[in-house]
């Protein structure tokens, strides 16, 4: 049902950041169009990026294929995709031909350097991205090297997430100017763009440009992690005074004078250190006992295998079952125009026939296509 319920986006095969952007917009009710080339492995592995779209196998290598695409955009309201650029120029899918088809279609393109710049054409991948954005370097213990954050800053928050909210920016324009546009989504312009807050405390010269020296990035003891006595791992983020107060009373510390000096820097060594000491003490669970739901800004750390049972996620239905595997619900949430995990992973193919039906073609036309190896039907 979602907010994006009418709304329809052709998405050109890829992985990563693509493919998130589509699940986003799926996830909020969008039809959401997976072009996947012709022969694709059927047995194709399920995936959550995946959930909550159609498919249709075309060969983009064949000018008749080029025409199915060109004839989707005619009825679509955004494209993604997510190849180096000049490539669906040379397919003849670029924006020139695709908003030529339809004049109020919003192009998104997915890349990690950028359709411009000295990189744009070299390969790369998250890591690198973040690498000459400034986060990379910022990340990991001081006096340690720098520790990638998996590939959640490039990939997801500085590059699909970034490419959704292009385009739905971009079609709330076309719905006023009944014009399209291109949006040159690049994962080094979203990790930027997420590093602002860093560029206003090292504008106010308070930023100390070394791993693990600030408030934010494991300096401070206070914001920081903890192993417990059972090898486990809680988290502490008691920034403000009042936090850190109710810290110090959860912890004993209330009356240790050496910790009543909370923002000085030539102390936070040796109170993580003193602090490490008290929370060996007790188990991640005592812990939890102790200080969760309280003001301490405190939650147990939780591998992936045991996020679904904690009793905060329970309540909120933050995962949920789908193509027999646990994922992460839709999100944000809507009071109204509810989103729902409908439909998991389709095959390459699986709505070829549909989705030309839709676009006025006959069983007959189809039927040809299928035979010349333009279309592929697969299975459900």
């Amino acid at each position: 049902m979602g907010p994006l319920n009418g709304f329809t986006v052709i998405e050109l095969s890829g992985i990563g950041p693509g493919p998130f952007c589509g699940m986003m917009l799926a996830d909020m009710g969008a039809r959401v169009i997976r072009v996947d080339r012709v022969g694709a492995d059927a047995r194709t592995r399920k995936e959550v990026a995946a959930r909550g779209k159609e498919s249709i196998a075309v060969n983009l290598k064949d000018k008749q294929g080029i025409q199915v695409i060109l004839d989707l955009c005619k009825q679509a309201d955004a494209l993604i995709e997510g190849f180096r650029p000049g490539v669906t120029e040379r397919l003849g899918v670029g924006p020139q031909e695709c908003m030529a088809a339809n004049p109020k279609l919003v192009y998104g393109r997915m890349t990690g350097w950028g359709q411009d710049g000295p990189l744009a054409m070299a390969a790369g991948h998250d890591i690198n991205y973040i690498s000459i954005a400034g986060a990379l370097n910022a990340i990991g213990p001081k006096g340690g090297k720098p520790v990638p954050p998996l590939n959640l800053v490039g990939d997801f928050g500085g590059g699909g997430m970034l490419l959704a909210f292009g385009l739905l920016a971009g079609m709330l324009e076309a719905q006023k100017s009944g014009q399209g546009q291109v949006v040159d989504a690049a994962m080094v312009d979203g990790t930027a763009a997420l590093m602002g807050m860093f560029f206003t405390i090292l504008g106010n010269n308070t930023w100390v440009d070394e791993r693990g020296s600030n408030g934010l990035d494991g300096g401070a003891h206070y914001y920081d992690t903890y192993e417990t006595a059972d090898g486990k791992y809680v988290s502490v983020g008691a920034i403000e005074p009042q936090f850190y107060a109710e810290l110090l009373a959860r912890t004993g510390l209330q009356d240790d004078e050496g910790f009543k000096d909370q923002r000085n820097a030539e102390r936070w060594e040796d109170l993580t250190e003193r602090l490490a000491a008290v929370f060996r003490a007790k188990t991640r669970d005592e812990w939890c006992g102790i200080m969760e739901g309280t003001d301490v800004c405190f939650a147990p750390i939780l591998s992936i295998t045991e996020v679904q049972n904690h009793p905060h996620n329970q309540a909120r239905n933050a995962y949920q079952e789908l193509d027999g595997f646990l994922q992460p619900a839709p999100a944000p949430r809507f009071s109204r125009t509810t989103p729902e995990l409908t439909t998991g992973t389709p095959a390459p193919g699986q709505n070829t026939g549909v989705v030309l039906e839709s676009l006025g073609y006959d069983s007959n036309r189809i039927n040809d296509l299928v035979q010349a190896g333009v279309v592929g039907l697969g299975s459900g």
